[in-house]
């Protein structure tokens, strides 16, 4: 049975038994701070100038032992042992973050500039504005007023407080607030309807899933919260593309753990709404909670929590997805919520242990590392073995071997054969599956060099999911490939749109510009990338961009800097073709030794060569290292048609017949 709770009657306006935060005068006297803010124990209420402000039970519960502090030290242990008590096996960490980002916006207090409530890192939290009672709480003491003493208790907060009130009031309460909630969401459905400013002059809205936070107190389950909202991203996705955007997996994955304020989150990201959630398993049982909160006033419209077997957890995926929909009216123009999603999402599994391996393989895929890779595999894998009929499985494991030859996880030819024999797998199960699409164009583009059938791929994926910011960015470097930018700047802000956060996208916009010859916007959007993660691989395309600026110390300084941190194979290609380009072949040279020390303790990709003997105007064994990566089918070929650094070679007739092979040609 489903058992959900609406937002009023999860955030409690009562505080019960309460032996912290009593008034300055040792009663539970309202407190005032700040110009205007009171904070009512006894009531369990925060005011600003006479308005309840909205603050949910664990957020209120620490402001509470934040003031009773004053500007003493409060501990992150002190307040497990006060809210949670010591034998807690929750991950308070990520609770407690949540709820101190949560004070920080109803306050509207700046982390970084506090004027409330000041971060001491590695120790806790210390209040910090002046505390007082309220004019309220003198008048009434002058007039002999007095308020009921609570009995103070050795209890945890977590046993005071109405967590578990008797069966009927807490029937009552519930069945209260429901009525109160339908009534508030009605309203706010019809007011929604007739209100112009409910949707952006884009005519589309955007929306970000936070991370959902893993409340089991075990890291290792992990990947099941990060699946979980990847999964809502995905069908929240594709319940209304055309009117509902959603932002990738990849930039909402930055708030994880974050205390950022949300409009701080919603500005950043470009969204009107966000989703908030979290995740609790025990056995064979799952409870999650989720909660809609419109970032402009940051209201919450709308909250739940769910409690299932793990067994219905797919189909609750798409319960919970349609309520959100549903809560945000996408279709305003009627008023009626979009279609629901059926009984069981698209493209899923019917086996819990089959969605939990998949969960697991997309959690190390999204890695990007090459161990992260082999793992991913060997659970989309295991997926398969459970459920042979699991589509989405297959194309996680077309995915990875996709991205294996970049990785050099195993030879391009072995990694793209099993791509392909996975992704046709997963089309025969289900041709309407977005990321088979896309997996297919990727081959199609990197190993086949088949253009037409990779813009295809991509369009088609585009369709199915016009959510997916890797098919917009992928297709946006196939274009760019070909020479095509307008279209593809066009594309790459589609994908940025999706995914601000990423910095991959970033990066390859750097690129088009580089390849389309647009150098000083290119460094600043590398720079940009730099600023952000210094050590970014795809950043290291910079260096290219000095050398065709004649930028030679800067290039050289980056490739110096680059080979120190990590003396790799590339790093050393790129110190070799540096020295070269600026007129120093005996340190080119020294490099290019380096480089080919390494390469026989472990074979390289042949455009490694090609990048130093190019720098060293060796044109003949730069054209000889082109034919092997050709014969190696190296994805790094693609940019034949459009990176600079080809340039000396464009004239040769060996290189214009390269090009017509790859499909390249005029």
């Amino acid at each position: 049975m489903l058992r959900y709770a609406e937002v009023d009657v999860e955030c409690y306006t009562f505080v019960w038994g309460i032996d912290v935060a009593s008034g300055p005068a040792g009663t539970f006297n309202p407190i005032r701070f700040g110009d205007d803010f009171e904070l009512d124990p006894r009531m369990g209420e925060l005011r600003r100038s006479g308005r309840v402000l909205r603050l949910e039970r664990i957020p209120m519960q620490i402001l509470l032992l934040l003031v009773e502090q004053k500007e003493g030290l409060l501990t992150r242990e002190q307040i497990v042992d006060k809210i949670w008590g010591k034998d807690v096996h929750l991950d308070t960490d990520n609770s407690i973050n949540g709820a101190i980002r949560k004070i920080r916006q109803v306050l509207r207090d700046d982390p970084e500039q506090p004027r409330f409530v000041q971060t001491i890192t590695g120790r806790g939290y210390r209040f910090i504005a002046a505390v007082g009672e309220s004019d309220r709480a003198k008048q009434s003491s002058a007039t002999g007023a007095s308020l009921a003493h609570v009995p103070s208790s050795s209890r945890p907060l977590r046993d005071t407080l109405p967590w578990n009130p008797p069966v009927r009031w807490r029937a009552a309460v519930i069945l209260a607030g429901a009525v109160l909630a339908i009534a508030g969401l009605w309203a706010y459905f019809h007011w929604s309807r007739s209100s112009a400013h409910a949707r952006p002059s884009t005519g589309r809205l955007m929306l970000a899933v936070l991370p959902f936070q893993n409340l089991t107190g075990d890291a290792d389950q992990d990947y099941f919260s990060d699946g979980l909202t990847e999964e809502m991203i995905t069908q929240l996705g594709n319940l209304d593309p055309q009117h509902l955007g959603v932002i990738a997996r990849t930039s909402v994955m930055h708030y994880k753990h974050s205390e950022e304020p949300l409009d701080q989150i919603g500005r950043t990201l470009g969204v009107q709404y966000v989703l908030e959630g979290s995740v609790r398993r025990e056995a064979d049982k799952v409870r999650i909670t989720a909660q809609l909160i419109q970032l402009k006033d940051q209201s919450h419209l709308w909250a739940r929590e769910y409690d299932r077997e793990l067994s219905n957890v797919l189909v609750l995926q798409g319960e919970i997805a349609q309520d959100v929909a549903n809560k945000i009216q996408l279709t305003l123009g009627d008023g009626h919520p979009p279609a629901g999603l059926g009984v069981q999402p698209a493209h899923s599994s019917r086996s819990v242990e089959a969605y939990e391996l998949y969960l697991k393989g997309r959690y190390f895929w999204n890695k990007r590392t090459a161990q992260g890779l082999r793992q991913a595999v060997g659970y989309f894998q295991q997926a398969i073995d459970r459920d042979p009929n699991y589509a989405r499985a297959y194309a996680g494991l077309a995915e990875s071997y996709a991205l294996m030859g970049g990785y050099s996880v195993s030879p391009q030819s072995e990694s793209m054969s099993k791509a392909r024999t996975a992704a046709q797998g997963a089309l025969q199960l289900d041709d309407q599956l977005p990321e088979a699409h896309t997996a297919l164009a990727f081959i199609a583009e990197n190993y086949d060099w088949d253009w037409q059938t990779a813009e295809k791929e991509y369009r088609r994926a585009i369709q199915l999911d016009p959510n997916d910011a890797t098919g917009h960015h992928w297709y946006a470097e196939c274009l760019a490939l070909q020479g095509r930018f307008n279209e593809a700047f066009t594309e790459i802000e589609r994908a940025r749109q999706l995914d601000p956060l990423s910095l991959i996208i970033a990066a390859d916009k750097g690129a088009f510009l580089y390849f389309s010859r647009q150098y000083d916007p290119a460094v600043e959007q590398f720079r940009a990338v730099l600023e952000m993660e210094p050590n970014f691989p795809r950043a290291q395309m910079l260096l290219y961009v000095y050398v065709q600026k004649g930028m030679f110390a800067e290039g050289l300084a980056d490739a110096e800097a680059w080979n120190r941190r990590d003396p790799t194979p590339w790093s050393w290609a790129l110190l070799a073709y540096a020295y070269g380009r600026s007129g120093n072949p005996v340190k080119a040279s020294f490099a290019l030794q380096q480089l080919e020390q390494l390469n026989h303790r472990d074979p390289r990709d042949p455009l490694c060569f090609f990048v130093a003997y190019i720098g060293l105007d060796d044109k003949d064994k730069a054209m000889a290292s082109l034919e092997k990566a050709y014969a190696e089918h190296s994805s790094g070929l693609t940019a034949l048609k459009v990176d600079p650094i080809y340039d000396p070679l464009r004239s040769e007739a060996r290189f214009q017949t390269l090009l017509r092979r790859l499909g390249l040609g005029q």
